[in-house]
């Protein structure tokens, strides 16, 4: 139904366009492609004044292959002035229904010309407006991916109609306005104003040009480009933030990849400019805007950061920079190929951390993390290809996953070994050179590897690309009564749903305990190592004949392989008790991770897997591993361990971390992170005890600052656990009112272990009152804090909400934006209470579900499989 312009530029904005008519299909997108070329926009964005919207000017001008064919051009507006095709006026109640704009009579050549007003979110979409509580003062900051520029001017939506943009902002004069091209000066206008004219960009996809707007405070600082040009860079953040920002720090780890990547890809930076932005209440990481990044402001840090937090920031600023060149230079067709950007910036970032920065041990990061997230997804009932079907944008939005990113990083990373670096970097330059500000699909990768390496890869790309599911490697070996290996082969069982045998290069290693002559604690040290290719469902191995049987066996040492490992049982009962002498961290990763994926498997007790977490966590060296080990300590604890059990083991679990954190090194990394769990499993009066101390500074542990932070998870703990209430929440929030503070203030609140807090909690996220609806990352942090509970009587509060969520999530879908959907859908999910009767509402759901709402079945369906695999791990945890 066409949409009625509201009656005022400051009537409520509100997105009148259904779900259904903001998708756009793959098909759709294909014949605009077939018809159009765009040459340039020109957008006029008029950011003054407090209402609820904008004024946004778009004038566009493009070809069309067939005269007096008609086609549409997206804009979600809460109104439209007006529409002038070609110098003609367009009757805007006819043509524009919310999302798309008719375009009937195209001549060879098109003008259009759009007046509207468009909606401030804050959701994170579009052009998301936040105000400061510390300041009052407002800050701006678009989010287009995957197809949010229509919600901020007139714009054909799809990656591949490229073309310039030449913005201009008309803004408080006070404030800084950033965009892709450098920020020119600002010309004053009415009432305190200024309009900046931007330089139209080089030709882009839509989605990834910015505009960032309001009183950031900026550090400038320069390098020099490979062909000689001096790049201006900077690092903005809110004014609030500004003490803590360690911008120098950003901008070396900046340097470092720049040299790396123009280096590797022998072209210099294809931008004229660097801004790096620490915005508020942004969704994701990052977003590899041209010239203009937008970072998540957790990255800012105003407490002190595990280490595996500054590594994880590191990772996220080369992740972006990859993208100028695999992403904004040369970029994807359609979506289908969304997978092809997201693995090689991933890929090229550890790469860049581990050959450029200090972060040299980045590849057992990425093994430990990384990896762990690709071999989930590739599990679930939801697996797809790396190359996935991308039928319209809803596929697309569920589909920024660990496949997408992880798996396809780690295909990337066999690859290379396939065609030999060498080629892949010669592929690599000679890619760039042809496609240049163009766009391209998988094939048009391939080709240039295969021109440069002389490989043929359509088989490779068949089996790991065009194929899902993930097989899993173990050894299977025999020996003699001394004790030598007699046989030895790698067996690789592939799952029914996707029964596909892959070729692997891999490595094995033999591991085995040495003694230490000056009496120190023995080791588990790598003794001998083999490379071999395993291809089918069994390939001997020839070389490990004749070796003395080890204590451990470790297939894919090195993780060169995409892969689930088993070990034999001698071998996992030597990892159980001997993980912790391990001394190389990749190997001690690699171990980890397989006892954690057999746990997740049903093939290991949930409670072996908890005894071997807690013989690591006190003496683990590596911060990323022992982060990833405490997030999967805390799944087991919650989901796999035998409901008649939990208590029991939440108690010991807590003791041993009570001990750990007490006694472990002073300042150190592990004191830091194993306080925090401390804080997050705390059930036992003890437990609670020691959290209070810390909070209240009657009880202090050497080394350990409890600064603003660590306050409010410590609070927390105490509001979950029983022992602080509504008051204090409130005086700390009067210590801290900042944003930071009044998203941990949402969390404790919702916390509190009564029926009346959750339910208010429940109803501020599903159900608010109208001019009520929570900020996207006030959601978030209330939807943390509603499943915070301690025991089995905080979990019997979360039983009473099963129900109604159940009864509003297709509501939520089809009322909601795409990011605050998936936000309620998963965040609220009930999977932690998984129980056959849990199993069976998730069953009723799914075959009463519309068959409309296909990504909305696909969210449900994975947290059905969570709780399947949960009920599984239960059952290994009672025979154990």
């Amino acid at each position: 139904m066409p949409q009625t312009p509201a009656s005022s530029p400051d009537a409520p904005a509100t997105f009148a366009a259904t779900s259904e008519q903001l998708n756009i299909t793959r098909e759709e997108a294909r014949a605009r492609s077939a018809l159009l070329s765009v040459d340039a926009y020109a957008v006029d964005l008029d950011l003054t004044g407090d209402g609820p919207s904008f004024g946004s000017r778009t004038r566009l001008s493009f070809t069309s292959r067939e005269v007096g064919a008609s086609t549409f051009v997206d804009l979600v507006a809460s109104s439209v002035e007006s529409i002038e095709l070609n110098g003609v006026t367009v009757d805007v109640a006819d043509a524009f229904d919310g999302a798309r704009i008719r375009l009937d009579g195209l001549a060879a050549q098109n003008t259009l010309h759009v007046v509207a007003r468009c909606a401030y979110s804050t959701s994170g979409e579009g052009l998301h407006r936040f105000v400061d509580p510390v300041d009052d003062e407002t800050y701006l900051y678009s989010q287009f991916e995957v197809a949010d520029s229509r919600r901020v001017f007139t714009v054909f939506e799809q990656p591949d109609l490229k073309a310039t943009f030449a913005f201009t902002v008309t803004a408080p004069q006070a404030w800084e306005v950033v965009s892709v091209s450098p920020t020119p000066s600002p010309t004053p206008a009415a009432g305190g104003a200024a309009t900046w004219a931007f330089e139209a960009t080089p030709v882009l996809s839509s989605y990834v040009t910015a505009i960032i707007a309001g009183p950031y405070t900026a550090v400038r600082g320069e390098l020099t480009s490979s062909d000689g040009r001096t790049i201006p860079l900077g690092v903005l953040a809110r004014a609030s933030l500004a003490e803590h920002l360690d911008a120098e720090e950003i901008m070396a780890i900046t340097r470092d990849g720049f040299a790396f990547y123009e280096e590797w890809f022998d072209r210099a930076y294809p931008f004229v400019k660097y801004d790096q932005v620490f915005v508020p209440e942004f969704n994701a990481g990052a977003m590899e805007n041209a010239g203009a990044v937008t970072f998540v402001e957790s990255y800012v840090f105003r407490s002190q950061p595990t280490g595996a937090t500054v590594e994880r920031r590191a990772e996220t600023i080369l992740h972006e920079l990859a993208h100028m060149w695999f992403g904004d230079l040369v970029t994807m067709v359609w979506w289908d190929d969304l997978w092809l950007n997201e693995s090689f910036a991933t890929y090229a970032s550890v790469l860049a951390m581990a050959e450029s920065t200090r972060w040299t041990g980045a590849w057992t990061t990425f093994a430990s993390h990384e990896k762990a997230w690709a071999y989930r997804q590739d599990q679930l009932p939801s697996t797809h290809p790396i190359v996935a079907d991308m039928v319209d944008l809803e596929a697309v939005e569920v589909n920024f996953d660990g496949i997408t990113y992880a798996k396809g990083a780690s295909v990337l990373k066999q690859l290379v070994a396939w065609v030999g670096r060498e080629h892949f970097t010669a592929g690599l330059r000679a890619y760039f050179t042809e496609h240049a500000y163009g766009s391209t699909t998988l094939d048009d990768f391939l080709r240039a590897l295969e021109t440069a390496s002389g490989r043929e890869l359509r088989n490779w790309s068949a089996v790991w690309l065009e194929q899902a599911g993930v097989t899993t490697l173990r050894p299977d070996l025999t020996t003699d009564e001394e004790g030598v290996i007699t046989a030895f082969s790698v067996v690789q069982d592939a799952p029914a749903s996707h029964p596909v045998q892959r070729p692997h290069r891999l490595a094995i290693g033999l591991y085995s305990l040495a003694a230490h002559s000056d009496g120190s604690p023995e080791t588990l040290r790598r003794v001998h190592r083999v490379e071999v290719d395993v291809d089918g469902a069994s390939t001997e191995v020839p070389g490990l004949v004749g070796q003395p049987r080890p204590d451990l066996v470790l297939v894919n040492d090195d993780d060169l392989a995409y892969a689930k490992v088993r070990m034999d049982p001698a071998s996992l009962a030597t990892a159980v008790g001997h993980v912790a002498q391990m001394p190389d961290a990749l190997p001690r990763s690699l171990v980890l991770s397989a006892a954690w994926d057999m746990t997740r498997d049903a093939e290991m007790a949930p409670r072996d897997f908890v005894d071997l977490v807690l013989a690591d966590a006190g003496v683990e060296t590596e911060s990323s591993v022992l982060l990833t080990l405490l997030r999967q300590l805390a799944t087991t604890l919650s989901m796999f361990v035998a409901p008649g059990l939990r208590e029991g083991v939440e108690a010991e679990v807590g003791d041993e971390l009570l001990r750990l954190a007490s006694s472990a090194e002073a300042g150190s990394d592990g004191q830091l992170q194993l306080t925090k769990t401390l804080a997050a499993r705390a059930s036992r009066p003890a437990h609670l005890d020691a959290v209070a101390g810390l909070y209240d500074g009657s009880i202090g542990w050497e080394g350990l600052r409890v600064d603003v932070d660590l306050r409010w998870e410590l609070l927390t703990s105490l509001v979950a656990g029983g022992r602080a209430g509504a008051g204090a929440i409130d005086a700390e929030s009067a210590r801290d009112d900042t944003a930071a503070g009044r998203r941990s203030a949402a969390t404790a609140r919702a916390a509190l272990p009564t029926l009346e807090a959750k339910q208010a909690a429940f109803d501020a996220v599903l159900h608010p009152a109208a001019g009520a609806e929570l900020a996207n990352a006030v959601a978030a942090a209330t939807i943390a804090g509603f499943g915070r509970v301690v025991g089995e009587e905080g979990r019997s509060l979360l039983g009473e909400f099963v129900e109604p969520y159940f009864a509003v999530i297709e509501d939520v879908w089809r009322t909601r934006s795409n990011e605050m959907a998936q936000q309620v859908v998963t965040g609220l999910a009930p999977v932690m209470l998984a129980s056959p009767s849990l199993l069976g509402l998730y069953d009723r759901w799914l075959g009463d579900a519309p068959a409309d709402l296909p990504a909305l079945k696909r969210l449900v369906s994975e947290d059905r499989a969570g709780v399947a695999r949960a009920l599984a791990a239960q059952e290994a945890d009672l025979a154990r």
